[in-house]
């Protein structure tokens, strides 16, 4: 099966901020050029130039008034509605890059679609009341949102019946598709750049007033749920310099710098290549929170560095502990400190040879040939079902 002279369409659920799925979006383009891409919204913007070479092709909501874009709530009504209308009909093969509502698609009966899942709707399913209890919602609010929300878990579990096949992006991803929707899926890590670079950063001012070598590093998006404010606050605890590197939720930022100590420095969006050379000087990657897979603690690996996260999610399955990391069992300041403590007892025993070899197994080459031979043999079974 020769998969590039298939008519291929990529679709994506927002391309208005960058993340680990819009990585795998990026190499799945990569693989597919030709392949436009349909998505809820686009903010070029927000892209800083990624996917500019592509053919994107929003939804109608990409028409809506700029504050109701900003607000993604208020669009929430409108969004399953989104996918189901984009014109997908030429098309022999549509993979679907999807944590939301990119999998709610509707294709012709001869055309192949592939889901690859980065999570289950997390806000509707296995998170739902902790997302009501984060937008601090009155009581009456707080009724109509558990009513919309049931409206959204019943076409999520509807829409999740559409795919032919499923890939999930970790065995954690697996559990919860197999869970929530009823099906099966294959597993196919997402895509990491491996390091390369060995420079540090260039000003002491940004990487705090001790030695350059000497910060612990967190490189993440900033919402609620990924925990940063404990990561934080740990460190506060042990007065150690912590770098936090990321953009996201104005009012959650206001809410970490006010409670960051003077050792924490936020430099917020930095290029890829800044990143790296942060990567490559930190003392330790902190993963405070939950993630179906995170690429970024891989990637701090990929230079050698250890990772302290959380021991839930896809960190339990890239972490070797006690050999690329340590794990901390509670979301907890308390909790997370122990765990550096520990880091520090042991960090003379960390091989950084060793630690990058098992950042090196979960390659964008690793990757590309897992997710062909994946298609391929979808397609091969979903012909032979005919």
């Amino acid at each position: 099966m020769n998969i590039n002279k298939l008519k291929v369409a990529l679709v994506h659920d927002f391309l208005n901020q960058y993340g680990g799925a819009e990585r795998v979006l990026s190499v799945l383009h990569e693989i597919f050029p030709e392949a436009p891409i349909y998505t809820m919204l686009y903010d070029p913007k927000k892209m800083r130039g990624k996917f500019k070479s592509a053919d994107i092709r929003p939804s109608f909501l990409q028409k809506f008034p700029k504050f109701l874009k900003k607000r993604h709530k208020y669009m929430l009504p409108f969004m399953p509605t989104a996918p189901e209308t984009f014109n997908l009909r030429d098309f022999d093969l549509v993979i679907s890059s999807s944590s939301a509502f990119a999998k709610g698609i509707i294709v012709k009966p001869k055309t192949i679609h592939i889901c690859y899942c980065h999570s289950p709707m997390r806000y509707a399913w296995d998170w739902n009341e902790k997302y009501l209890s984060e937008q601090g919602l009155g009581s009456g609010r707080k009724i109509f949102a558990r009513l919309l929300l049931n409206y959204v878990r019943t076409w999520d579990k509807a829409a999740a019946d559409r795919p032919d096949f499923f890939i999930a992006n970790s065995l954690s991803t697996a559990t919860r598709i197999k869970k929530y929707y009823r099906r099966e899926s294959v597993v196919v890590y997402p895509p990491v750049e491996i390091g390369s670079v060995e420079v540090g950063p260039q000003s002491q001012e940004e990487s705090g007033s001790t030695s350059t070598r000497d910060f612990f590093l967190v490189v993440s998006r900033l919402s609620p749920y990924k925990k940063v404010e404990v990561a934080i606050e740990a460190m506060n605890k042990l007065d150690l310099p912590l770098v936090v590197i990321g953009e996201g939720e104005a009012k959650y930022v206001k809410y970490l710098k006010s409670i960051a100590g003077p050792k924490t420095k936020f430099l917020g969006w930095k290029s890829d290549e800044n990143v790296k050379k942060y990567f490559s000087s930190c003392r330790s990657f902190l993963f405070p929170g939950e993630d179906d897979f995170g690429i970024a603690p891989v990637e701090a690996m990929s230079f050698g560095k250890p990772v302290i996260a959380l021991r839930r999610g896809g960190a339990t399955e890239t972490i070797v502990e006690g050999e690329t990391g340590e794990f901390f069992d509670e979301p907890m300041i308390e909790v997370l400190a122990d765990a550096v403590r520990r880091f520090q007892e042991n960090e003379k025993k960390y091989n950084p040879a060793k630690i990058k070899a098992q950042a090196e197994k979960f390659s964008k080459e690793k990757f590309v040939e897992n997710i062909k031979r994946a298609i391929v043999k979808m397609i091969d079974q979903s012909n032979s079902e005919k």
